[in-house]
């Protein structure tokens, strides 16, 4: 693989920042030793295969827009395991985005805040002057902490941990942009990880936690359950508020009864969907590497229904209620999503169950309820005989049909 020398600069950076790398080593006898056993921490910490070299997959997770704080140090200036000493805690927003209007801005910084008290004692106490707990601000580059930020992309913000003068403090880079929704980054979810630095908080290993350094945009309730044992372990639960349900947890690949929202093959390797997930799995692996969804296809939803890859025009097609998005590796082809019916289905057809393409006909077959459609890639047209009864021509698969797919043979799973 060649890499530019920028690009060589920017990974000694990256693993200096965040992985431990000492500065200063370069050109000597140390620093190849050095550089592998950090980057082999890096590859541990992602749950990437362990190679100690820059693979496709290294790369592109050091590329992935995350936050600012070390994955296996805290900032050598503050003991470990801090935390507030009082539950009353107050913050201050020192200035805001012009990417935002400041009501926006206040309610993304109320919810987030909201996020770590609703599980825990913690009050928060908005203060308009003087110096609070947690001061926050926007800033490029070079703010006054001597720890810049890198301009668009890359680093999104930092947050320190809870202690005297810059403690608690949570900075973002405004040179990213800043949004209430998805058009953006999205504020509340990048302050609602920060926060939980600033209350004390490491990063998490699990892709599927709010304190993933990776940023992933969702909906719904952010914390995982290893975010809420990690919080609840500095300041113990809330004891006025109804308990809280966190966010599912990753699926367990070995669970017996788990079932697939989606597989299909891209370019070789197999991909399972469930939740926010997918497994990839390449046949010359014998382990699966689990991914949030977003941080690979951010333009996808979580939950899909259905999936299959069409090899012959190089593309995988994703399906969730009326809607279907083709995807070309890992770049939204233009003119998508577009509605399932434009494949010629009815409107009374209002989501696809399961989908597989049979490549020695160039037909895929798409199942809705009890039927399924055969769908004709080369003529792009339904074939006449569809619908057909899934009982008649797959009899036996189940009531409820959650994934099809072909390898030596067709697989259909269901419940």
């Amino acid at each position: 693989m060649q890499l530019s020398s920028t690009f060589l600069i920017c990974f000694q950076e990256y693993l200096k920042r965040f992985y431990n790398l000492p500065r200063g080593i370069e050109g000597t006898r140390r620093s190849s030793s050095a550089m592998t056993e950090a980057l082999k921490s890096m590859q541990s910490f992602f749950g990437l295969k362990i190679t100690g070299h820059l693979d496709d997959d290294t790369i592109k997770v050091m590329k992935m827009s995350r936050c600012g704080v070390p994955d296996v140090a805290e900032y050598n200036v503050f003991p470990k395991n801090l935390k507030w000493e009082t539950t009353n805690v107050t913050f201050r927003i020192v200035n805001y985005t012009p990417d935002m209007k400041s009501s926006e801005v206040d309610k993304a910084i109320h919810n987030a805040l909201k996020v770590w008290s609703e599980v825990t004692p913690l009050v928060f106490k908005k203060i308009h002057e003087g110096t609070a707990d947690i001061m926050i601000s926007f800033g490029a580059k070079e703010h006054g902490d001597f720890n810049p930020f890198d301009g668009p992309n890359g680093l999104l913000a930092h947050a320190y941990p809870p202690g005297k003068g810059i403690g608690g403090d949570t900075h973002f880079d405004e040179d990213e942009t800043w949004s209430a929704d998805a058009s953006g980054y999205n504020l509340f979810i990048v302050a609602a990880h920060e926060f939980g630095h600033a209350l004390g908080m490491a990063h998490s290993q699990d892709p599927g936690a709010l304190m993933y350094p990776v940023y992933s945009y969702s909906t719904g309730f952010p914390l995982s359950n290893d975010d809420m044992k990690g919080i609840q372990f500095l300041y113990g639960p809330n004891p006025f508020h109804p308990k809280v349900n966190p966010r599912p947890e990753a699926p367990d690949k070995c669970d017996a009864y788990l079932s697939f929202d989606a597989v299909t093959k891209l370019r070789g390797e197999t991909i399972i969907f469930k939740d926010r997930f997918y497994w990839r799995l390449h046949p010359q692996l014998t382990n699966a590497e689990q991914t949030l969804i977003k941080m690979t296809w951010p333009v996808l939803p979580n939950k899909i229904d259905a999936a299959y890859e069409s090899p012959e025009k190089d593309l995988v097609f994703i399906f969730k209620g009326i809607k279907m998005w083709a995807m070309n590796g890992y770049d939204l082809v233009d003119g998508y999503p577009k509605y399932i019916h434009k494949l010629g289905l009815p409107k009374s057809v209002r989501k696809i169950d399961a989908a597989v393409h049979i490549r020695e006909t160039g037909k895929t077959l798409l199942f809705t309820e009890e039927d399924y459609w055969s769908y004709d890639e080369n003529s792009h047209t339904m074939d006449k005989d569809s619908p057909r009864s899934i009982e008649d021509d797959f009899p036996g698969i189940g009531e409820e049909i959650d994934a099809a797919f072909q390898e030596n043979g067709m697989d259909i799973s269901g419940h």
